[in-house]
């Protein structure tokens, strides 16, 4: 009679057990599906009604003699990671003020959905203004191959992550790095300066964590090549930044043996550059870039940075009005001013 009695205990919490996992797991489901859902509504908002066509502005730089990038100076890349090919204004200024700055640069975006939706330049024909830029389909299993991301990859992609595009964006930037060296930025920079005098260079985003969103490095450079193998090595796919801003803290303090970050400007040929270079605002203050700011101290704010990360990931869907000082309508003004003016006559 004991032993049936226990048996039936054990049975009940073995049950109780099992409606646990499965209502967690379906909660956590439903909360991540819910969030991708509310992010691709606020991606929609940022589109303006974009027209699919665009007379090209009266001055648009070119380089200075063949009328063709230099294939010495190095490449920008900028990745779509996502299937989404819809224009949005953010990816467009950032790579006109990459181009605008660096005319003799070959400005290259790779497009995860370019062949899979038939891409067609029409979407961005203001951009096809710029003899610098070219649109390319990102193959991330001919990215990935010969580096340590490949098998990563192979299981990665068909099993279920909450955060696997961000991640997959992780990835790409370290494999172009290693393959192509050059320069790599994310979407949601605008550029302000030229960035060709920077090399196995990576800047600070706060005094506790260096960023990858900025990337500029010599092809085949082992600080890359270590970056990958903590990549695969420590991934987690549960924790948000792991192989992004913490893989890069932590990857940097082993190459220059150090404890803290503030004990170390670079080593080993590497250079980390201060947080005002990229990140002069933080995170945490992103509605700045829609406040109203005085031009004498959007200069000062800026005074020594290369080019400003206005963190999408926080402040996609904030509407301005164009016509307005609030301070990222003025660096669209001055750095994307193409894409400032489509923007402004699409309100």
């Amino acid at each position: 009679m004991c032993e049936v009695l226990k048996l039936s205990r054990s049975l009940a919490n073995h049950k109780v057990w099992v409606v646990f996992v499965f209502t967690y797991t379906f909660v956590s489901i439903a909360i991540i599906f819910y969030w991708r859902i509310t992010q691709d509504a606020k991606d929609k908002t940022q589109l303006y009604g974009l027209p699919e066509e665009f007379k090209c502005p009266l001055f648009v730089p070119s380089p200075s003699s063949s009328g063709r990038p230099s294939q010495l100076a190095k490449n920008v890349y900028l990745v779509e990671t996502s299937e989404q090919m819809k224009p949005n204004f953010l990816l467009m200024c950032s790579v006109e003020s990459a181009a605008r700055v660096h005319p003799e640069t070959r400005i290259i975006v790779l497009m995860n959905g370019f062949e899979k939706h038939n891409f067609t330049l029409r979407f961005y024909s203001l951009l096809r203004c710029f003899s610098n830029i070219e649109f390319k389909p990102l193959d991330m299993k001919d990215l990935f191959v010969d580096t340590p991301l490949a098998d990563w990859y192979a299981v990665a992609q068909h099993r279920w992550e909450p955060y696997f595009v961000p991640i997959l964006s992780d990835a790409c930037r370290l494999a172009i790095m290693w393959k192509f060296g050059g320069i790599y930025l994310d979407t949601d920079f605008i550029v302000l300066k030229s960035l060709m005098n920077l090399t196995n260079v990576l800047g600070t985003q706060s005094k506790y964590t260096l960023n990858g969103a900025f990337l500029s490095f010599e092809s085949r450079h082992r600080f890359i090549e270590h970056c990958m193998q903590d990549f695969v090595a420590n991934y987690n796919r549960w924790l948000w930044g792991h192989q992004g801003p913490q893989l890069f803290t932590r990857v940097f303090k082993k190459w220059c043996s150090i404890r803290s970050l503030r004990s170390s400007k670079g080593c080993r040929g590497i250079t980390v550059l201060p947080q005002e270079a990229f990140y002069p605002i933080r995170w945490q203050d992103w509605r700045k870039y829609f406040e109203v700011i005085k031009p004498s101290e959007r200069s000062k704010l800026f005074k020594n940075t290369y080019a400003v990360h206005v963190w999408n990931k926080k402040s996609q869907g904030t509407r301005i009005e164009m016509t307005s000082k609030a301070l990222l309508a003025q660096l669209q003004f001055y750095y994307c001013p193409s894409t400032y003016e489509l923007m402004k006559n699409s309100q």
